[in-house]
Formats: C-alpha cells, structure tokens, sequence
C-alpha cells in the first residue's frame, strides 16, 4: 500500500483550527449556561433529612467516643417508640414532583437543551461544511478496517488505511478528548464538558422519581437500634500509665 504524505498546511487550516473552535465553543458554552443559569430553589425539608440522617449514621459509627448516658439520650432522640425522630418521620407521605407539569424544572431542561445542543449541531455543520473532505493525522498504530467508519467520516475511500483520521471525526474526537483541559482551567462542574452533558441527558429519567426518605429513615432506625454503646475508653488510665512506665524504662 502506498503512503500518504500530507500537505503541511492542514496542520494549519484543518487540525489546529478545529481544536481551537472546539476549545473556545466549550468555554463560550460554559459561560453561557453560567448566565443563564437561574437560582435553584431550596428544599428545607430533605435539608433537613438528610442531615438527620447525617447525624444517625455519626451516631451509630462514633458513638462509642462518648459516655454511655449522651449515646443513649441521642438513640433515645432517633429510635423512641412514640415520638422518636426516625419513628414520626416514617410515615410522612412526601409530595411527589412531576418535571412534566413543573414549570420550573421544564424552564431548566429547556436551557439546557438549548446550551448544549444548539452550538453543537451548529459548529458540527460548520465543520462538515468547511473541513470535510480532509485527512488531518494518523494513529500511530495500525488499526483494523472495522473503525474506518468512526475515525475516516466524510472521507469515503475504501483503499485507505484505517490508521487516518479525517476532519470530522478529529472534531468528534476533541468534542470528547479536552474533557481535562476544561477541568484544568473551568473547573471540575463545567458546562463545557459534554460528556457530563450526555450523562444528565441520559439519567433524565431520574429526575422525575422521588427519592424515598421514608425507607432511608426505616433503614436507619433499624440499624441504630441494634447498635449497643462499647465505650471505646474504658481503662484509658491504666493504659496511658503502661504506656508511661514503659517508655520511663527505656
């Protein structure tokens, strides 16, 4: 098979322009979602359940650095037949959140949609248009004809090696490659990386399915219920004294 030489100048007009426009279309993007980001709403109930559930898992995990009374006051708090936190919070019915009939949530989706997948439809044609047809570089390793579709779009020739990598598919490959770059310089929660922008397109469906407290406090409760205080202290004294006279020995 002959090989390829490939003119210097794509470097130029072809490889280099593309990874710049990918690049500032990233940071455009994540300044964009920025502005248009409104202030989520706060929910002062699972606030609060979450960090109840905070604190018994503290409890439950830590509780043998305290004296026996506060451990059994606190589990006392939690556990108690009639009014214990975990016991009351149990049956409380929690209003279920429709993101198809919240106006709020469907204004979010929206923006986001439109942030993420309009400049992306866009500059794709941009590139499609201006730097179809070209082979910018070639994998150092040789590669079988089963990736000539993904690596080799726009570039339809059946004879080519399957190691070049044309236009349209570097474009694809640095959609997904500056992930690092971004976090580098945009932060870990950037807009601009679309892989995270896929993930939350996909987990959508999550959105809409409440988060069941009520099993997370019958969880809880029966676990602090059969955790009994060990006191992690007991005859301190006598072994911080050991530990004296030994080291006074040597």
């Amino acid at each position: 098979m002959v090989e390829l030489l490939l003119d210097s100048a794509i470097r130029f007009w072809v490889f280099m322009p593309i990874v710049v426009i990918t690049f500032f279309v990233g940071m455009l993007r994540h300044y964009i979602t920025i502005i248009t980001a409104g202030e989520k709403p706060v929910d002062k109930q699972q606030i609060a359940d979450s960090q109840a559930l905070i604190r018994t898992r503290i409890l439950r995990e830590n509780g043998k650095y305290i004296p026996k009374e506060g451990f059994v006051m606190r589990k006392h708090f939690f556990v108690n037949e009639e009014n214990g936190y975990l016991t009351t919070q149990q049956g409380r019915q929690q209003p279920i959140r429709n993101p198809i009939t919240d106006p709020t949530m469907m204004t979010e989706m929206l923006k986001n949609n439109i942030s993420n997948m309009v400049p992306m439809i866009v500059i794709g044609g941009v590139i499609n248009w201006a730097f179809s047809g070209f082979l910018c570089t070639k994998v150092p390793f040789p590669l079988t004809y089963r990736f000539k579709p993904m690596l080799q779009r726009g570039v339809e020739l059946a004879t080519l090696d399957a190691s070049w990598l044309s236009s349209v598919s570097w474009y694809a490959i640095n959609i997904f490659g500056q992930r690092g770059v971004n976090n580098l310089l945009l932060g870990e929660n950037n807009a601009a990386d679309q892989t995270k922008m896929m993930q939350d397109q996909m987990n959508m469906a999550a959105v809409s399915m409440p988060q069941d407290s009520a099993k997370a406090f019958k969880a809880e409760r029966e676990g602090l219920l059969v955790v009994d205080h060990q006191w992690a202290f007991r005859n301190v004294e006598n072994d911080v004294m050991s530990q004296r006279s030994y080291f006074r020995s040597r």
